[in-house]
C-alpha cells in the first residue's frame, strides 16, 4: 500500500515527546529497495519491493518441510556479498534448523541443518564464512542455552557455546571480532570472541546493577548480575529482560533494548561500563542504526510503535504508530533514508511491513504479509536505471529475527 499522498500521524517532539503533529509527505524514492520478512505463524517468507511506484509484495516463498507442524521462520540474514539468504526455523523434531537459500531465485542451496532448541536470531562474520545463531530455547526449562557456530560453505555446526538463559539477538561488530547476544532471563549481555569461539566478557544490565561480570559463571551454573553474581539459575525475575544488542558502526558502543525496563542502555566497549540510558515507550524490542550512527530506531513491541533517537544528543526525535499491533523487527536502508519495520498483528490478523521515511519519521508505505511477521533483513538497493546498489552496511535481521526477535 502506497501512502505517499497522505500526511500520517507522527508524534513529533517539541521539548518532550508525545506531542502529536502531522508530517508532510516526502519525495518518493529514486531507487528500489528489497527486504525479506518471515511470517512465523504461516511458514512463509516474503520479499518486499519499495520504490518510486510504492511498496508491493514482490514474492512469497513457502518454507518448511514438516506438513503437520508450523516450523516458524524466525531469524533472517543475508551474506555480505548478497548471494545467500539464511533463515532459522524455531520448531522441528523437536529443535529448529538453519536454512540457506540463493537470494533472488529463493531456492534452497542444500538441506537445512539441526541446531539447538529454538534457533532464533543469527548474524554472519564479514567474510560470510561463519553464522552465529542464538538458540533461544523458548519452550524449554529455565536453564542456560547456547549460541551455535556454523561454517556456512558446508553448512556444518562446528561449535555450540553455552551462554545464558534464553539468549536472544546476535550481532557481530563491524570488525568481525566479537559477537554480542542478550540474555532475556539473566539480565546480561554476552560477548563471544569469533576467533576462539569462547565467551570473552559479560555485562549485567539489571536495573541498579549495571556493570562487568566474570566471563565464566560461578560454580553451579549461576548467571547472576553484578550485585548478585552468585545467584543460581533458579532465577530472580529480570528487571531489564534484554531482547536486542547492536554494536555501533564506529565500534565504540553497544546498544541494548530492555524490553521489561522500557529503556535502552549504551555500553562503552572500551571501559566496559554503562555510558548512557535512553528512556523509551513501552517494550523496546529490536534496534537498528543508520549506517552513519546518527539515528537509532527502536521497535516498541508492547507499545505498537517505533521510536527514533538522535544518537549525538540521546534525545527522542519522534514516536510513530505502527499500522497494527505487536511491533517486531527493524532494518534501515544502506543510504540511511528508510526504516523497514515488521509488525506481527494478533490472532488471525495479517502481519505488516511498515516503511518509515527517516527525514520526517512518517510512515510512507505498508505491505500486508502473512501472520506474525517477525524476522526482517535488507537484501539490496537498485537505482532507477536498474543498476545494483549495496546491502545494508549495519547489522540486520530479526530480528532479525532478528530479529528479531523474535519472541
Amino acid at each position: 500500500m502506497n501512502l505517499w499522498p497522505y500526511a500520517l500521524c507522527v508524534w513529533m517532539i517539541a521539548g518532550a515527546w508525545g506531542i502529536a503533529g502531522p508530517a508532510a509527505a516526502q519525495e518518493p524514492p529514486r531507487a528500489d529497495y528489497y527486504v525479506y520478512v518471515g511470517a512465523e505463524s504461516e511458514d512463509l517468507l516474503h520479499r518486499i519491493r519499495f520504490g518510486p511506484a510504492g511498496a508491493v509484495l514482490d514474492r512469497t516463498i513457502p518454507v518448511g518441510e514438516i506438513a503437520v507442524e508450523t516450523e516458524g521462520p524466525h531469524g533472517l540474514n543475508i551474506s555480505p556479498d548478497g548471494r545467500f539468504l539464511f533463515m532459522t526455523t524455531g520448531h522441528g523434531v523437536p529443535d529448529g534448523k538453519l536454512w540457506k537459500f540463493h537470494a533472488g531465485p529463493d531456492t534452497l542451496v542444500g538441506d537445512p541443518i539441526l541446531l539447538g532448541q529454538f534457533p532464533a536470531t543469527l548474524d554472519l562474520t564479514p567474510d560470510g564464512l561463519y553464522a552465529f545463531v542464538a538458540n533461544f530455547n523458548l519452550h524449554g526449562e529455565m536453564v542456560p542455552s547456547s549460541v551455535s557456530v556454523v561454517y556456512t560453505p558446508d553448512m556444518i555446526e562446528v561449535e555450540r557455546i553455552e551462554t545464558c538463559t534464553m539468549p536472544h539477538g546476535a550481532r557481530i561488530d563491524a570488525a568481525g571480532n566479537f559477537l554480542y547476544s542478550a540474555c532475556m532471563m539473566d539480565d546480561q549481555v554476552v560477548e563471544i570472541d569469533t576467533r576462539s569461539f569462547a565467551v570473552s566478557r559479560r555485562f549485567s544490565v539489571a536495573v541498579d546493577h549495571e556493570g562487568a561480570l566474570p566471563a565464566e559463571p560461578p560454580p553451579g551454573g549461576g548467571h547472576g548480575h553484578a550485585g548478585n553474581a552468585g545467584a543460581s539459575a533458579g532465577h530472580t525475575p529480570p528487571t531489564c529482560s534484554p531482547t536486542w544488542v547492536v554494536p555501533t558502526g564506529n565500534g565504540h558502543s553497544l546498544l541494548v533494548a530492555c524490553n521489561r525496563g522500557d529503556r535502552i542502555l549504551e555500553i562503552d566497549r572500551e571501559s566496559w561500563s554503562l555510558a548512557r540510558t535512553f528512556r523509551t515507550g513501552r517494550g523496546p524490542y529490536n534496534l537498528a542504526l543508520t549506517p552513519d550512527d546518527a539515528v537509532l530506531v527502536a521497535t516498541l513491541k508492547q507499545g505498537a510503535g517505533v521510536q527514533f533517537f538522535d544518537m549525538e544528543t540521546g534525545r527522542t526525535l519522534a514516536v510513530a504508530r505502527s499500522s497494527t499491533t505487536v511491533t517486531h523487527g527493524v532494518v534501515t536502508s544502506p543510504d540511511g533514508r528508510y526504516a523497514f519495520v515488521s509488525v506481527e498483528g494478533v490472532g488471525a490478523e495479517p502481519g505488516k511491513v511498515d516503511i518509515f521515511d527517516l527525514a520526517d519519521f512518517s510512515r510512507v508505505a505498508e505491505v500486508e504479509v502473512g501472520q506474525q511477521a517477525g524476522g526482517i533483513v535488507f537484501w539490496k538497493m537498485v537505482d532507477s536505471t536498474g543498476h545494483g546498489g549495496g546491502r545494508a552496511a549495519q547489522p540486520t535481521g530479526t530480528v532479525m529475527l532478528s530479529s528479531s526477535q523474535e519472541k
